[in-house]
């Protein structure tokens, strides 16, 4: 068995790059529009936040396979778009659209659970929103947030393996080629020791992050 692991290691190593890589992308453009979203939502601009409310009803209501087979094999259906998207640029674009919806939920809970005295005293203080939300209520979200992010972002890795149906070479399926060429289990025993090491690698920056942000907690 420890030949045929060794064997089997680089074409494993090689689809969790690809796994990696959707995973980065994803959490690198997706928390930044989940933060956007958030404010968007709780906005004082009635179409604005209509249009947030239900672009995420959208994202959140519907799987996110369905949405991937739509980006990468509806679009180019679509009279006058007829936009054709890779594989690569398909998965991201499906991937941060949902995670954002997910992440503006987050936040918007987190903005939302700060006490109103912290903005009104911040702007006796002569402090604008801007100034607020980015010296006194973000660091507080962020601590607050964090545990329900950290969940979001452990489902992500996993989540990863659902770009198998645009025939992208991730871990999930170069596993099951292997499984199917050799008729061997242990590339599955292989995957499930790469996830289970990614998922306490991010528990642990997770966990350090939350004792990081500790000193704001009220």
């Amino acid at each position: 068995m420890t030949e045929y692991i060794i064997k089997i290691l680089p074409s494993m190593i090689s689809g969790l790059g690809v796994s990696a890589e959707i995973f980065f992308f994803t959490i690198i453009l997706s928390l930044p529009l989940g933060i956007l979203l958030a404010l968007v939502r709780i906005s004082q601009i009635g179409v604005f936040r209509k249009l947030a409310e239900a672009y995420i009803y959208l994202m959140r209501g519907t799987p996110l396979m369905l949405q991937i087979l739509f980006i990468y094999y509806g679009l180019p259906l679509i009279p006058g778009l007829e936009i054709q998207l890779g594989d690569f640029s398909s998965a991201i674009i499906a991937f941060v659209a949902n995670y954002a919806a997910y992440f503006a939920e987050i936040f918007r809970g987190g903005i939302q659970s700060i006490n109103r005295g912290q903005y009104e005293g911040s702007k006796v203080l002569g402090f604008t929103y801007k100034q607020t939300m980015w010296y006194i209520v973000l660091p507080q979200v962020i601590k607050r947030v964090l545990p329900p992010l950290g969940n979001e972002t452990i489902t992500l890795l996993k989540d990863t393996s659902l770009v198998y149906i645009l025939a992208m070479n991730d871990l999930m399926r170069v596993t099951r080629s292997l499984v199917q060429r050799d008729v061997d289990t242990t590339p599955f025993l292989v995957a499930a020791v790469f996830y289970l090491i990614c998922t306490f690698v991010l528990t642990r920056m997770l966990n350090y992050m939350e004792k990081r942000y500790a000193v704001y907690e009220e």
